[in-house]
């Protein structure tokens, strides 16, 4: 199987080469000039109309979305890695709920809070950023609850569960809001000392 990663090292794609790392999963990987605009180049849009990094291809065949690709490259290769839990478990059920709430509730709530914080003149806010911010605090006692109880978002040992959801709430770290959440900042520095977070770069 051949597999490709169009990536560039700063931006959202990071997540999908330490996940191949993880795995250990022979890969090449096109560095896409993100500045220079390879992106819209219909060469790329025709992998992904998107124009945006990260993009898989398998056999040819491309993927887009970084969530949709780290579920297929759990799903094809995780439960072997012993990185992914096995169907019809409860384990897959809870994989499949934290990965799907990091991206959409959280990821959500995250991207309204960005833009009226730092996006530009049209879009900042500040009363909009303030109450953002309060929704992330929320979203983010939920997950401090959950890790209160165990190490890791599965349960004793990592996984790709935790890749996936810390690459969404660390992201969020330099507004503050990870800090107030002392479970969530031990777990997010677990996720972070992990080799392949330095190796895939």
């Amino acid at each position: 199987m051949s597999v490709v990663l169009y990536w560039h090292p700063k931006s959202s794609a990071l997540p999908i080469a330490c996940a191949l790392t993880e795995l250990g999963v022979p890969h090449e990987r096109v560095v896409v000039d993100l500045e220079a605009g390879e992106q819209r180049r219909p060469e790329f849009l025709a992998l992904n109309p998107n124009g945006k990094v990260p993009t898989l291809t398998v056999d040819g065949a491309p993927m887009f979305e970084s969530l949709a690709i780290q579920l297929w490259l759990g799903e094809r290769y995780g439960v072997d890695a012993g990185l992914w839990p096995a169907p019809n478990t409860p384990e897959r059920l809870l994989a499949m709920s934290w990965c799907a709430w990091s991206y959409v509730s959280y990821g959500a709530v995250l991207g309204r809070a960005y833009h009226a914080a730092y996006g530009d003149d049209t879009r900042r806010d500040a009363r909009q950023a303030e109450i953002a911010l309060e929704d992330m605090d929320g979203l983010l006692a939920v997950l401090d609850g959950h890790l209160s109880q165990r190490p890791w978002i599965l349960g004793a040992t990592y996984s790709l569960a935790d890749l996936v959801v810390g690459s969404v709430v660390g992201y969020s770290a330099f507004m503050g809001a990870v800090q107030n959440h002392p479970h969530v900042q031990a777990w997010c520095d677990r996720v972070n000392a992990r080799p392949s977070m330095q190796i895939a770069a």
